[in-house]
């Protein structure tokens, strides 16, 4: 199994582990930041539970495809929200990237930090040419973000999301390791140790 753990100014992020089930439950719970996903609120912890549980398994493969984090604070260790990495064929060297942020944070400047130091990531240590997001076109939050970093906006996906709103167009971003990276202001810190498992 891999550690692995991305460093920015003010975030820690890390693989997910059970023990971090409360407070995925807690976050995917919240109104606000259901309102553009498509997950949708969860009945209980278990159905949390069993939807994290396949992220964790997919975390231990020797060679992760899917990566998923928890991003915490690095001044208290406090959690505040989630990263995704789905690695696609090698062949074509690309993956989509997604985050959810809890609302007391937002506004703040963590989504985009932890979204430049995750690029760094992709492109330097993953070794990848490109790398996608996608957002609901009436998330602003979300398309600022993806500016920010020098995603460039290529597309949108005619009502693709099934919100809780109704059928929700998706805007399609996307980076290549050879574009110039707006918001590369951080020296991003990773450190990648394998160790055996307990």
């Amino acid at each position: 199994m891999k550690d692995i753990e991305l460093l920015t100014e003010r975030t820690k992020l890390r693989l997910i582990q059970l023990f971090d089930l409360d407070f995925i439950h807690q976050l995917h719970s919240l109104p606000e930041t259901d309102e553009y996903n498509a997950l949708g609120i969860p009945k209980n912890s278990e159905e949390t539970k069993a939807i994290i549980l396949p992220w964790i398994e997919e975390n231990q493969r020797t060679e992760i495809v899917n990566y998923t984090f928890i991003i915490e604070q690095q001044n208290d260790n406090k959690s505040i929200g989630l990263f995704g990495i789905k690695v696609g064929n090698k062949k074509y060297k690309r993956a989509e990237v997604w985050y959810k942020i809890h609302s007391a944070f937002w506004n703040k400047g963590f989504a985009t930090e932890v979204l430049d130091n995750v690029l760094t990531f992709c492109f330097d240590e993953l070794k990848l040419h490109r790398v996608q997001a996608g957002c609901a076109v009436g998330n602003i939050g979300s398309i600022k973000v993806l500016e920010k970093v020098g995603m460039t906006r290529e597309g949108r996906g005619r009502q693709i999301l099934p919100l809780k709103s109704g059928w929700s167009d998706n805007f399609e971003y996307a980076i290549l390791e050879s574009d110039r990276r707006k918001n590369k202001i951080l020296k991003p810190l990773s450190k990648l140790q394998n160790f055996e498992q307990r």
